[in-house]
Formats: C-alpha cells, sequence, structure tokens
C-alpha cells in the first residue's frame, strides 16, 4: 500500500491543469471513481456557488494520487461536495493509496466529515458509517446483451404497457419524438419549473427556490467535457415538451438527477417512458451504466438489474464541535431513515408531505430561478 506523504488544500478554482488531469487518470483507473459527481468539473461549478468549496490534494513522492472534495462550513464542520445533491461521494484515488482519516480531516481543518452518498469501497472510512443503502442501477449491457432486450424479458408486461402509452401519446397529442441531448435552455427552465412545482405538491423541499441551485445547474448545462457532460433529455408532444431530465455523464457512467413533466400527461406515465428512452440512448452513446440514485420508488426497481451500496456517516477527530454536531445530526439522520425504511411508516408520512404541499401550492409561488444571478 502507498503511504501518503503530503496533502495540500486548494480552492476548486485554483486547481491546476496538471492537477486536472491527474484526478481524470484517477477516475480511468477504477469503476468505483467514473461516476459524474466524482469529477473535477462538478466540484468546480458547485465552488463557483459555495465559498466554503475546497479540494485536498494527497501526493505521494510529489506525484498527485488523490482528491479530496469537500465544504468547509463555520466551526470545521465540513460536509461532502454538493452534499443534498450529489449521488456519489469519494476520496478519489488511485489504486493502492490509502490515508488516515483523522489526518486528513486535521490537514483540512475538519473536526467533523458527513456524508451520505459515499462509495462503499472507502474503507478508511469504514469505522464512521452509520449505514449503508441500496443504490439502484441499470447496467445498459447486462451480460453482454442489450438493455432493451434485458427488460422485455424481464418485465414484458411493462414494457409492453409502456410502449402501448407511447403510441397513444403519439395519437392524442401529435407524434411523440425523444431528443437525448438538447441544448435549448429554454427547455431546461420548463423543467426546473415543472420540478419545483412537483416539490410543492409534494410536500418536499424546494431545491430550485435557492439561487445557487438554479445558477449550478444553469452552469452545468453548459459544461461538455470528456468526464463531465450536463445532459439535458426530452420527450415531446409534436412540439410540446411532455417530460424532461437533466443530469451528468462521465465518458461511462450517466446519473439520473432531475426528472419532472407536465403533470396534465400524467396518464402516459411519461416519467417512466423519459427513463427508458435515456437508457437506450445512452447506452448506444457509449454509457454502460446508469446510476439511479439511493432512495425507493418503484419504477426503480423496474428498471433496476443490480444495486450498489452507498453509506452514510460522519468521519470526526476528537474535538467538541465534532461531538455536539453528531448528536445535532445522527438523530434527524435516523428518523428519516426509519421512516423511508417501513412502509407502515412512509405512507402516513408522505400523504401529510402531500397535505403540506397541497396548502403551499395554493400560494403564489415565486418562479424557478427568480433572483438567481451567474456569478
Amino acid at each position: 500500500m502507498r503511504s501518503t506523504r503530503a496533502i495540500t488544500i486548494h480552492r476548486p478554482e485554483e486547481l491546476s491543469e496538471s492537477l486536472r488531469r491527474a484526478w481524470h487518470r484517477a477516475m480511468d483507473e477504477s469503476p468505483d471513481y467514473a461516476n459524474p459527481f466524482l469529477a473535477p468539473e462538478f466540484t468546480l461549478g458547485v465552488g463557483r456557488y459555495r465559498t466554503g468549496a475546497r479540494v485536498a490534494v494527497l501526493h505521494d513522492d510529489g506525484e498527485a494520487v488523490g482528491f479530496f472534495p469537500y465544504e468547509r462550513t463555520v466551526y470545521g464542520v465540513g460536509r461532502a461536495i454538493g452534499l443534498g445533491l450529489s449521488d456519489c461521494q469519494a476520496l478519489v484515488h488511485r489504486p493502492g493509496v490509502t490515508w488516515e482519516p483523522t489526518e486528513l480531516l486535521r490537514a483540512c481543518g475538519l473536526s467533523v466529515f458527513e456524508f451520505d452518498h459515499l462509495v462503499e469501497r472507502q474503507k478508511p472510512f469504514g469505522p464512521y458509517v452509520t449505514g449503508t443503502f441500496a443504490s439502484p442501477v441499470l447496467d445498459l449491457k447486462p451480460a453482454e446483451g442489450d438493455y432493451a432486450a434485458w427488460l422485455r424479458a424481464t418485465y414484458p408486461g411493462l414494457a409492453r404497457t409502456t410502449l402501448k402509452k407511447e403510441r397513444r401519446l403519439g395519437r392524442d397529442a401529435g407524434e411523440m419524438r425523444f431528443v437525448h441531448d438538447e441544448r435549448d435552455p429554454a427547455v431546461l427552465r420548463t423543467l426546473m419549473r415543472w420540478k419545483s412545482a412537483q416539490y410543492r405538491r409534494t410536500g418536499r423541499m424546494d431545491r430550485f427556490s435557492k439561487p445557487w441551485i438554479v445558477n449550478l445547474v444553469d452552469h452545468l448545462f453548459q459544461v461538455r467535457e470528456d468526464h463531465f457532460t450536463g445532459v439535458l433529455s426530452v420527450v415531446y408532444a409534436g412540439d410540446r415538451p411532455v417530460a424532461a431530465h437533466f443530469g451528468p455523464r462521465s465518458r461511462t457512467v450517466s446519473a439520473a438527477w432531475f426528472t419532472a413533466y407536465d403533470p396534465g400527461f400524467g396518464y402516459y406515465s411519461p416519467g417512466l417512458l423519459m427513463h427508458l428512452r435515456m437508457a437506450w440512448a445512452a447506452g448506444r452513446d457509449g454509457v454502460t451504466l446508469m446510476d439511479m440514485g439511493r432512495g425507493d420508488k418503484e419504477y426503480k426497481d423496474w428498471l433496476k438489474t443490480r444495486e450498489l451500496r452507498v453509506a452514510e456517516g460522519f468521519a470526526v477527530r476528537p474535538h467538541p464541535v465534532a461531538a455536539v454536531h453528531r448528536l445535532w445530526r445522527r438523530p434527524v439522520r435516523g428518523l428519516r431513515n426509519t421512516v423511508l425504511a417501513h412502509p407502515r411508516l412512509r405512507e402516513p408520512a408522505d400523504r401529510l408531505l402531500k397535505t403540506v404541499g397541497s396548502l403551499r401550492a395554493s400560494l403564489p409561488a415565486r418562479p424557478a430561478g427568480e433572483g438567481a444571478r451567474a456569478r
């Protein structure tokens, strides 16, 4: 095992071209780190709008061999970069590199580091994991075959019903067409409005009420690099967008992120249709894995070919702030996970959120992106 001899701290925008290339090399050398949320481009995007974004670079004999992106908040509390938005988190490193968590936190000026989608094989953080969770994925060439063929063989009823609804959508509302990589920013704004309304309707926190998230999505939409590309996919009926998805992809991994649709077309299952079309198009474009993200959803159970595991927890070093933060945050996470894990609790909680959402929806909503300003 290699041992790390030095750790340097950088703001994302300070990373040199050679450091970015070394980060990309670490991604390429391990399939565990091929996820676009682990690319430097995602950290650079977050760093444009989050002043506490930092990257710790691990060096071995002067060579950059590991990259640890994080956000530093007040009193030395650290969070995984984009916590609450990122569906994959890790210290990205070359094979054989190891580290000591308390030394890493000390170098970063952190008393605690919170994560909720940590790559399972991050063994040095193992003692600090409080729970692991399923993250469904789609192998777009399962067993070296075709994903569409696999789905038809595994869920023939689902495939037939979805295709039937697709044909009916074309008859009722205009010819159905799918654009895998739409470049019209107006459609991205439509997606954000739909998603904002969905959050309000279901009682969830409206992410697009936060200007920095709107700005981040706008920025990532423009990024078109080898290891990170922002992809907007759209289902149209005639010239009218019916459903849309925006998310990042790397060379081989596509991440499901923000999906929404026009509620007036709910009968046609446009969200499911969107994910099927995305999977087929991404597979043709060289993607081998679609990561659906942690969370129990019926459509994920239908579409997945297998599951990865992601971890949540708190890496700490002896410090009063770490003790206080853990005492405050851990019960909140534990209660949430208990509710999500038990249908008897989850269903009443979901009904309550929808009731709150219906009350919230009766209030005037600020359009997604209002007040947001690019830097």
